[in-house]
Parts: C-alpha cells; sequence; structure tokens
C-alpha cells in the first residue's frame, strides 16, 4: 500500500479510509505514531505518548471491524488527549513539576467516552501548567513550538492540541477552555477549536483551574470533525454536578443548513483599541462570505466586555486557589525532599512544585477572597460577569450569533511576552467573556497575516453548538483557509511517508 496517496488530515478522511478497508486501524495508528516519533522532536507538543495502548486499541478496532460490530463512526481512528484529563495507568502532569509522577487511577468522563467510541488514544499532549497561560510557556516540559513559525508560540494553554493536530501528528484532539484556551491556540495554529457551552461536556476526570468557567472540547481541522467529535464527548454526567441536563442532538444533522436570512452581529469592542489593524481588515474581508451565504452583518454593543479581562482575572485566580489547595505534597504528586516538619512540607512542596504563574494566580485568588478584600474585588467582579452576560443576552435578541477576531493579533513570539504577564493577558480580550457568560464560541481559520494563521471567533447562545456548526461548516465550504498547511511540515510528512 502507497499511503503517500491517502489523505489523514481529518478525521472523516481517516473514517472514510478505514470504511473502505483502504486501511486498517493498525497501520493508521502506526502512520501516526511514527509521525509523532518523527516531528514531535521539534514541536514539543505531547507530554506522553502511548504506543502500547494505541496500538492494542487499534489491533481491538480492526477485530470488531472485521466482524461489523463497530462501536462508532469514528471506530478505529486515533486521538490526542490534553494532558488535563485524568487517564488510568497513565502520566496526568498537567504540565506541572507538582504531577511529574502522577499515574491517574481512574479515566475521566471524556477519556471514557472516548474508549467506549473506539478512538485510539495516542497520548498525553503539552500544556500550560494546570491550563494556566496563552502560551504553553508556563508548562513545566517547555512549550509547544507553532508549526507555521516553530520561534512562535502555538498559543495556550491547549498548547500541544493545537501545534499537533496543525501538524498534522493526530487528526484532533480534546483541548480546555477557562478564558479562551480552545479558541486562541486554534486561532494561532490555524485549526478549528470549539468551546461548548458551559456544562455540555463532563468535567468529571477533568483536573480543575476554575471550576465555574473550565469546559472541554474538540479540536481539529474542521468544523465539521469538532461535530463528530462532540457527539461522542457531550452529554449529561451524573458525576459531574455542574453537568447540563440539556437533550443531546445530533451535532451533524445542520450542517447542510443555508445561512440565509442569519443575522450576524459585529461587536464594536472586538474591532478597537487593542486589535492589529491588519487583522480587523482580514477578518472583515473573511465575513463576505457570510454575507455572499445570504446572511446580513449589524453592528453590535456589548458595553461591558472591556471589563471582561478585570473580572476573570479575579474570578479564575480566587476559584484556582481553592482548587489547587489539594496538592500538597501529601496524598500524592511532588513532596519537597527531608521537610522538618508539616509546615515546612506544604510550604516546600507548593513552592517547589507550582511554577511562577500558577504561584501568581494562587496568590491574587487568596488575595482576593481573604477578610475585608472580597467585597471589594470578587463580589464586584462577580456582579460585572451578570453584567457581561446580560448584555450578550440583549444582543442575541438583535442577532443570531456574534463574529469577530478570536485573538487581537496573529502568533506572537516565544519569550515575548511571558515576563509581561499584564500585557499577555491582554490576548485573552476577545475570549473571555465568553467563559465568563458561560457562552459556546468556537473559532475557525479565516486568513493569513505574514504567513502566520488567523482566526474568526464565532459567538452564539447558550447550547447552540449546533447553530455555529452549522456556521463555521458553511464558511469553511466556501472557503480554503482550514486545508493549508504548514509547509515545512508537509515536507516533513513526505519524507516520512
Amino acid at each position: 500500500m502507497n499511503l503517500k496517496t491517502l489523505k489523514l488530515n481529518t478525521l472523516v478522511q481517516c473514517a472514510d479510509l478505514l470504511s473502505s478497508k483502504q486501511i486498517s486501524s493498525t497501520e493508521l495508528t502506526q502512520e501516526f505514531l511514527k509521525k509523532i516519533s518523527t516531528q514531535d522532536k521539534i514541536l514539543n507538543s505531547f507530554i506522553t505518548v502511548t504506543p502500547e495502548l494505541a496500538l492494542l486499541a487499534a489491533k481491538q478496532s480492526d477485530q470488531r471491524r472485521s466482524q461489523n460490530k463497530l462501536l462508532n463512526y469514528l471506530d478505529g481512528v486515533p486521538l490526542a488527549q490534553k494532558d488535563l484529563f485524568c487517564t488510568q495507568g497513565v502520566k496526568t502532569s498537567c504540565g506541572s513539576k507538582i504531577l511529574d509522577n502522577f499515574i491517574s487511577p481512574y479515566d475521566a468522563e471524556i477519556i471514557t467516552r472516548c474508549h467506549q467510541a473506539g478512538l485510539i488514544p495516542l497520548g498525553k499532549t503539552n500544556m500550560d501548567e494546570f491550563a494556566m497561560g496563552s502560551t504553553g510557556e508556563n508548562s513545566f516540559y517547555g512549550p509547544s513550538k507553532n508549526p507555521w513559525d516553530i520561534t512562535r508560540t502555538s498559543g495556550g494553554s491547549s498548547c500541544g492540541s493545537a501545534a499537533a493536530v496543525a501538524a498534522g501528528l493526530t487528526p484532533a484532539a480534546t483541548g480546555t477552555d477557562t478564558g479562551g484556551s480552545i479558541r486562541q491556540p486554534a486561532s494561532f495554529s490555524g485549526i478549528t477549536g470549539l468551546k461548548p457551552t458551559y456544562g455540555r461536556v463532563s468535567r468529571y476526570g477533568m483536573v480543575a483551574f476554575a471550576s465555574s468557567l473550565d469546559q472541554a472540547g474538540p479540536m481539529a481541522k474542521t468544523a465539521e470533525d469538532c461535530a463528530l467529535l462532540l457527539n461522542i464527548l457531550a452529554g449529561h454526567d451524573p458525576k459531574d454536578s455542574t453537568s447540563s441536563r440539556t437533550p443531546i442532538e445530533d451535532f451533524t444533522a445542520q450542517l447542510k443548513n443555508n445561512l440565509k436570512g442569519k443575522k450576524i452581529g459585529l461587536p464594536k469592542q472586538f474591532y478597537g483599541a487593542g486589535i492589529d489593524s491588519n487583522m480587523a481588515e482580514k477578518i472583515r474581508e473573511s465575513l463576505q462570505i457570510f454575507e455572499k451565504l445570504g446572511a446580513t452583518l449589524i453592528d453590535i454593543d456589548l458595553p461591558h466586555n472591556d471589563l471582561a479581562i478585570a473580572a476573570y482575572y479575579l474570578i479564575a485566580p480566587a476559584e484556582a486557589s481553592s482548587n489547587l489547595s489539594r496538592f500538597d505534597g501529601v496524598r500524592f504528586g511532588y513532596r519537597c525532599e527531608n521537610p522538618k516538619d508539616l509546615k515546612d512540607l506544604y510550604e516546600r512542596s507548593r513552592s517547589e512544585g507550582f511554577g511562577s504563574e500558577v504561584k501568581r494566580r494562587i496568590l491574587i485568588g487568596t488575595y482576593v477572597l481573604s477578610q475585608g478584600y472580597y467585597d471589594a474585588y470578587y463580589l464586584k467582579a462577580q456582579k460585572i460577569r451578570r453584567l457581561i452576560s446580560q448584555d450578550f443576552e440583549k444582543a442575541f435578541q438583535q442577532v443570531d450569533f456574534l463574529a469577530g477576531p478570536t485573538c487581537p493579533s496573529p502568533a506572537f513570539l516565544l519569550g515575548e511576552k511571558i515576563h509581561n504577564p499584564l500585557a499577555l493577558y491582554q490576548s485573552d480580550a476577545n475570549t473571555v467573556a465568553v467563559n465568563l457568560a458561560g457562552l459556546p464560541g468556537m473559532s475557525i481559520p479565516a486568513g493569513f497575516i505574514n504567513n502566520l494563521p488567523i482566526g474568526l471567533q464565532l459567538i452564539g447562545p447558550h447550547f447552540s453548538e449546533s447553530l455555529l456548526l452549522n456556521i463555521a461548516h458553511q464558511f469553511q465550504l466556501n472557503s480554503d483557509f482550514h486545508l493549508k498547511t504548514p509547509p515545512e511540515f508537509k515536507i516533513l510528512s513526505q519524507e516520512v511517508l
């Protein structure tokens, strides 16, 4: 078999090749493992690769296929998981030194659902420590490199998932989004990423950063792939008290719907100060595709959006300071050597185990929750959160969905902003409000600036994932931005094959 002639870029392509028996799951899995072993030395997109588990699962999938007992349309297709999801018998590090030796005794609900669908576990992808960051540079294992320019960040915190998908090391991956950590790396890396409505996907077994904001979702080349993967990931989970009971639909069912009569809101705050002028221009050019498909563009005001960064960076650290208190060196994870007493054990295990950004957010969170400051900071941030939600509610009374740049700029250089946290936080200016309101949002490739990909963000009302996926799919049927591949890794792929 000449594997050079087979397209292995998307979940759909891989599944169709398996269905037509042009390739087996074992051969497909071996091909992706080969790419990882060759190319990830450069990209650093994986923390842990699981070839034994992958090949065993592939063998089992091939047996099911031979017996016509497939579990799912995607049965036998490889997938990577962000290293934030507990995976039984596999290291789950959250990108942190403090969990570098942690082997999970159980599976997260997402891991279970992917296993039950027959997806093949390639491994666990790199990430900012405990999902805190926008560049991947907070990972204990070093940052993932952007396949379009390895001197630049692939985004964060789902840096490894984005880089691996963009480079073709996996057809899809999972990510998590607390303030933009699926959408921003998707934008930087030129792929499609969906942050579902809060509660749409179970958080059971997903190590918590900020419990009222965290949400898992799919990252892939296309909206169609994201829809297929969301069909597996989404659904009520009784083990997660924040899991929604809203009925799950087939997220692929509305992909072919036309966009005639749809109203698209353009929040003026998404195109204002701080946005690269070339970015705003390119995004407005891409929006012409929607107009050609019969949609109408309408200017919208989100008056409290400029307060979202301040509110988010009070609420998220406050929740983080509580969630991360369990990592104390006593029960699991890193423990300092030769502690003098219990106090010394706590202090040194946490100070040696956590990185600087995690410590910064724990300190901020503890401060704003302390007596005398709770009302002055945390309570006010929660009030702003409600105002932001109300802004979105009013906007969706006028339009079907919102659109704008996912990020203020294309991917920036590694090291460019890591020592200026305030400047780095501003890269989340267009994404954090979506998490504060619990809305679904996604980023799709929408063009290039200086040969670097940029993303268009789509935001919908609660539980409107099918609408967003429909809009994104129609956009991708009428554009080719999502089909572009990093040129240097296209050459490497050919050499491997």
